[in-house]
């Protein structure tokens, strides 16, 4: 025993050793204030279950523009809107590859979201936003659209009838699903009755989508990633493995139908097959995989992100009656109470879309962005960021500064009546879609079928807390991940109202005054 002593004092020292120098490279690489790193995992330790909490809180003592070494990685966190601006858009060629989590493996060689800044990422981006979400398609397909939020509502009427709770983010997850399988491949994947095959399919995205968000080990020390010591990535691969056939038995039957002269349906599909045609310039661009990869992003980013802001939306205005009100008097005095919603009278309708952007700045999907990767060595602010540092925009931490927002903590869609801030990569103080050229490309879709949810949900109905509920208060309390959503679920009686034809001005104003009182 006594012989190991002098090893274990040399090992001591020579760790000790390590660190400081460690600190002392640090100092001189003028990256931007941060705490110290402690040996070995440097600061994680101060991240905990609420990382967009603890990074907000963290920036009060270190300032907007703030480093951390997370693991062996060097990050570099940012939460005000100038230094956003200035990353996003001043220097937005530097920043414009993603760093991708080590659990999504290969998916992240043809996943819109992970490709590296190159011309197949711009081209695949080009495509989808030319032929995908261009204002014309989505209008050709509103449609499919309409007759998902229509079985949406015929489900929580037979809920309401038989005196059973909604739970509002399950609902709105299947919803997004059912909305982007008909506008991808014109057929139901999903039920909202949980039906056999079509549950699968909800509890394999909604496996991946928790998969992807968890903590894992290969992010932080890139050096044991090929050891998958957490098995985040086989786990993951299996899931993929599972959605990918179904996706290849979609893209067979079409072709199949195609060749026997079949009509068209003019649906994503439809459109991706024409592009990726052998003789369309872009055939190559569109293989078998990249497809795949393409509907895995679209369900994955599309349907999580959309009912969690349903959700959180709900939450604030079951909690604040007098918005609730307004918005409905709003839907009331445009289309009628109890009436279907168009996609063409969402911008009709200032105030619901006043409350979506207000759950977009108190509850943003996510709530700091996909990481960007610095792809050299660049000075901004007179601090240096190396090549190779994750980015990560705290866009909850901007949502709430008291600086940019008056009373940040408070529920107030009027804050954005008669204001020209929008969330489309513009205003730097609400970007929850992001900005620059890495912006989310499906935002478009997702704006449409935010508002036509929300609107449907209370313009065909009277919502009220159950009892328990009621006397408790809503959980605001959130579940950190992939996406930010509610850490126990919403769950609200809903009662059909009558319909009616749109109320004029005096109507609308007796109404609001008894709903006040």
């Amino acid at each position: 025993m006594a012989s190991l002593l002098p090893w274990l004092s040399w090992l001591l020292v020579s760790l000790l050793s390590i660190y400081l120098l460690d600190l002392l490279a640090h100092s001189r690489r003028r990256l931007p204030p941060g705490p110290f790193p402690l040996p070995f995992i440097g600061s994680l330790h101060l991240l905990g279950d609420q990382p967009h909490r603890s990074l907000a809180r963290l920036a009060k003592t270190y300032g907007p523009l703030m480093s951390l070494r997370l693991g062996t990685v060097t990050s570099v966190v940012i939460t005000s809107p100038n230094f956003a601006r200035e990353f996003l858009q001043k220097h937005d060629a530097v920043f414009a590859s993603r760093s991708a989590p080590d659990a999504v493996g290969e998916h992240a060689k043809n996943g819109i979201p992970w490709l590296p800044n190159a011309p197949r990422w711009r081209s695949l981006r080009r495509i989808m936003a030319t032929e995908m979400f261009a204002p014309h398609r989505l209008d050709a397909l509103q449609h499919l659209r309409r007759e998902k939020v229509q079985e949406l509502v015929d489900h929580v009427a037979r809920l309401a009838r038989e005196g059973t709770a909604v739970d509002i983010g399950r609902v709105a997850f299947t919803t997004s699903l059912n909305l982007l399988s008909r506008t991808i491949f014109s057929r139901d994947l999903t039920s909202l009755d949980d039906h056999g095959k079509s549950k699968e399919f909800q509890e394999v995205v909604l496996e991946i989508m928790e998969a992807a968000g968890c903590p894992n080990v290969s992010d932080f020390f890139p050096v044991l990633a090929p050891a998958d010591l957490q098995g985040w990535r086989r786990r993951l691969a299996r899931l993929f493995a599972r959605l990918h056939r179904l996706f290849d038995m979609l893209v067979d039957e079409r072709i199949r139908d195609r060749n026997a002269g079949e009509p068209r349906k003019g649906d994503f599909l439809d459109v991706l097959l024409d592009v990726g045609a052998p003789e369309n310039d872009n055939a190559g661009q569109l293989d078998r995989d990249t497809l795949r990869s393409l509907f895995m992003d679209l369900f994955g980013a599309g349907s999580d992100t959309s009912s969690s802001t349903v959700e959180w939306a709900m939450a604030e205005l079951l909690q604040n009656p007098l918005s609730m009100a307004r918005a409905c008097n709003e839907l009331s005095q445009v289309v009628g109470t109890g009436r279907n919603i168009q996609e063409s009278e969402i911008g009709e309708l200032p105030y619901l879309q006043a409350v979506v952007k207000e759950t977009f700045r108190l509850h943003p999907p996510a709530p700091l962005l996909l990481p960007r990767r610095a792809e050299m060595t660049i000075e901004i602010a007179g601090y240096t960021i190396p090549k190779g540092a994750r980015v990560f925009v705290n866009v909850w931490a901007i949502g709430r500064d008291k600086d940019i927002w008056p009373d940040p903590e408070k529920f107030a869609p009027e804050r954005f009546l008669g204001s020209a801030v929008d969330f489309k990569g513009g205003h730097f103080e609400l970007i929850p879609f992001g900005a620059g050229r890495r912006i989310c490309p499906g935002m478009p879709l997702a704006n449409r079928m935010v508002h036509l949810v929300l609107a449907s949900l209370l313009n065909q109905f009277e919502w009220n807390l159950p009892v328990e509920i009621e006397k408790k208060g809503i959980d605001m309390s959130e579940k950190f991940g992939l996406t930010l959503g509610k850490a126990v679920p919403l769950c609200a009686l809903a009662t059909q109202v009558q319909s009616s034809q749109p109320i004029d001005n005096r109507t609308l104003a007796t109404t609001a005054f008894k709903v006040s009182r």
